[in-house]
């Protein structure tokens, strides 16, 4: 029996007049054809990447960037020389005064490699050796809605597809029980919001999207069967939709469709594997001693880095945390302290534990925001008591294991902790950073990244609505100073 079909839009297409149907349906069908990855696979140094995401724009002027001559120059007026006409957000744009903020907290070198860190990171600062430090990235992002996009996505206008769903799309998933992208986002912390399209799929097909795991009886919402189904219903169940979903793709071949299939598939399979990969009850004490006593909360930056070692151990490719709270506009020194209280222990945990394993060698950990902060201060200012604004034109992260180099620090700020430099400490304008070696773009950033993973950033494209799309947009260079 033949189901009764409604003519779709692909339909009136195909049996248009003059034969433009055909053509306009020839070009929607070649919509999903976007990869030329064939021939142009880099060799791999990492397996998978666990991205660290610390959601307002940390200070790195407060955690690795020291800059003595902020202190010197506390309270004094920011020089119109290093500014150089740059715009400030509308928080501190209109400010009467632009006085210079020095960093409350003591800096000290560490480990062989001689690296500064705050006094306020403990752990970190303990694997010195088995990190990078990057302190010449920037944006063109001002605001924290575009800034997060653009280092999600690689666009600060919304829609695009995340990283993530990028890595999904040109690598495919060898586990057939897991999402190849998972999300963990640190519960009950204020701060700017985080949007479920932060880590969307964009226009790629929706099964690269990523997947929330929240903390608590359900992980994944709506995976448990409802009360009274059985597993060999859900499963009888699965089988007759697929087999319908399969005539009507038949009728009208969509790959909207085939997605569908293959997401009620997946989500049949997590039933067993979610419960599995989210029971911890079976890690040792000394794991929990590792990661710190939060870890034990479910839902808590501590808890989601050890989360986040099981999901990679298991085979999940790109593994995203997501942690609000670094936008101190004011009160900077209680709240950066209470961050860093918050983050720093799991931070260098999960590290070590990566390391211990033997999986460092072939995970990417990343650990960073979307922006800097200012050397500046927002609204009034004291010794213990001020805040900083965003600051888009220089700031910190660092990257660990996956193929980069351990234990350097690479680009340098001016004195002043506000423009990047070059070797020779020249600051470079604005307009030139995207093609200049000492600066590390957004673009610059993800192109690494993919690289790493062994993927051509120029290479991994997506036709959508008549061009070609990719990740890095028409930017972005591989950072080979940076690599192992």
């Amino acid at each position: 029996m033949q189901l009764p079909h409604s003519p779709s839009r692909r339909d009136v297409l195909r049996n248009s007049a003059l034969g433009f149907g055909s053509l306009a349906l020839a070009d929607l069908l070649q919509a999903g054809n976007g990869s030329s990855l064939s021939g142009k696979k880099l060799p791999t140094k990492a397996k998978r990447v666990i991205f660290l995401f610390q959601s307002g724009g940390p200070s790195q002027l407060d955690l690795y960037d020291p800059k003595p001559l902020l202190n010197e120059k506390h309270g004094e007026q920011l020089p119109d020389e290093v500014r150089a006409g740059q715009r400030l957000s509308s928080m501190s744009g209109n400010q009467s005064s632009i006085p210079l903020a020095g960093s409350p907290f003591k800096f000290s070198r560490h480990g062989k490699s001689g690296q500064w860190f705050s006094e306020i990171l403990p752990h970190t600062s303990k694997i010195a050796d088995d990190i990078c430090v990057v302190k010449n990235m920037y944006t063109e992002a001002i605001n924290h809605g575009p800034g997060v996009t653009y280092l999600q996505t690689g666009s600060q206008i919304a829609g695009r597809p995340s990283i993530g769903a990028w890595l999904q799309y040109g690598l495919g998933t060898s586990n057939n029980n897991l999402p190849s992208f998972v999300v963990l986002v640190t519960k009950n912390k204020g701060g700017q919001p985080l949007l479920s399209r932060f880590w969307g799929s964009g226009f790629l097909p929706s099964e690269y999207q990523g997947v929330r795991f929240r903390s608590g009886k359900d992980p994944v919402l709506y995976l448990n069967n409802p009360d009274g189904v059985s597993e060999k219903s859900r499963r009888m169940l699965l089988d007759r939709l697929a087999e319908l979903h399969s005539h009507q793709h038949a009728l009208s071949p969509d790959a909207v469709i085939q997605d569908r299939i293959q997401q009620y598939e997946m989500a049949f399979n997590m039933q067993t594997s979610v419960p599995e990969v989210a029971d911890v009850k079976d890690e040792p004490e000394s794991v929990y001693d590792l990661y710190g006593k939060d870890s034990r909360n479910p839902g808590s930056f501590a808890a989601n880095c050890l989360m986040a070692r099981r999901l990679a151990e298991r085979g999940v490719k790109f593994i995203q945390l997501y942690h609000q709270g670094w936008d101190q506009h004011g009160g900077l020194k209680g709240g950066i302290t209470k961050q860093c209280r918050e983050t720093d222990q799991a931070s260098a945990a999960l590290v070590n534990d990566l390391k211990q394993r033997g999986m460092l060698d072939d995970t990417l950990v990343v650990w960073g925001g979307e922006f800097g902060r200012t050397n500046y201060s927002q609204g009034k200012i004291s010794p213990d008591n001020f805040g900083r604004d965003h600051h888009p034109r220089c700031f910190s992260l660092w990257m660990a294991g996956g193929g980069i180099k351990s234990g350097i620090s690479f680009g340098q700020t001016d004195d002043y902790g506000y423009n990047i430099v070059d070797q020779a400490g020249t600051p470079l304008s604005p307009d030139k950073h995207k093609y200049d070696e000492n600066a590390v773009h957004v673009h610059d950033l993800q192109a690494t990244i993919l690289h790493l993973l062994g993927i051509d950033h120029t290479a991994l494209t997506y036709k959508y609505q008549g061009r070609h799309f990719r990740l890095t947009d028409v930017h972005g260079h591989v950072v080979e100073p940076i690599l192992a």
